[in-house]
Formats: structure tokens, C-alpha cells, sequence
């Protein structure tokens, strides 16, 4: 599992960890029943605290992407088809406000916008 942490980022680390193991999650690249690496296995990989790596997995966990089995470790969730859809969702829904913010900043209004955005659902 190849994480990257960007220290110069204004994100908490934790939550990079966080972002980064879901986008493995719902791409499948990180299969249900994997194990996770160690939190100390993954602490000494990315030369941080074990305790940021442990706030990642209590989140990874609390969001329904993980299970943590205790003495054993943590493994990904069971894939729940609704979590990941409304992931999927949220991801889209950001990149399209950042579509829309880009064009109102070009200029364009709304009609525009969406005339723009019926031409590009019909060529697909």
C-alpha cells in the first residue's frame, strides 16, 4: 500500500491517510478482508507518530471502511455498495462545483453552463 504524505499541505496528516486508504478502498485496489498494514508498521514507513496513523484508522472506522479486530488488526470493511456510491457521489459533486466556480470565473452564466455541460452528456 503505497501512501504519500505531503507535509506542506494544510490537510492533518490523519486525514490524508484517511482520504488516500478510502480512494484504494472504493478504486479496488484494496479488496475486502485485506489487512491493513500494523499501526506501527505504518508509522515507521512513513516516519510519523503511531498515533496519527491510529486517529486515521478510528476514522477509517468509524466511516465503515474498516474493521478493526483487536490483537489481530484492521482489515477493509465488508463493501457496503450504498458507502461507496455516496462516495462516488461526493467526489463528483466536487468536481463539478469546481467546474462551475472555473467558469463563472471565465465569465460564462449559468445558461452557458449548462448548455455546455447538456453538449458534454450527449457526446457521452
Amino acid at each position: 500500500m503505497k501512501i504519500i504524505i505531503n507535509n506542506s499541505s494544510q490537510q492533518p496528516i490523519y486525514e490524508q491517510i484517511v482520504e488516500q486508504i478510502k480512494s484504494l478502498i472504493i478504486a479496488g485496489e484494496l479488496r475486502e478482508h485485506t489487512m491493513l498494514p500494523s499501526v506501527r508498521g505504518l508509522s515507521k514507513e512513513l516516519r510519523i507518530s503511531a498515533l496519527t496513523v491510529k486517529k486515521a484508522y478510528d476514522r477509517l472506522e468509524e466511516e465503515g471502511f474498516v474493521t478493526t479486530v483487536h490483537g489481530k488488526g484492521s482489515f477493509v470493511a465488508s463493501t457496503n455498495q450504498e458507502l461507496l456510491m455516496e462516495e462516488h457521489r461526493k467526489e463528483v459533486e466536487a468536481d463539478l462545483e469546481v467546474a462551475v466556480r472555473r467558469a463563472r470565473i471565465c465569465g460564462m452564466k449559468d445558461e452557458e453552463i449548462r448548455e455546455l455541460f447538456d453538449l458534454i452528456m450527449e457526446d457521452e
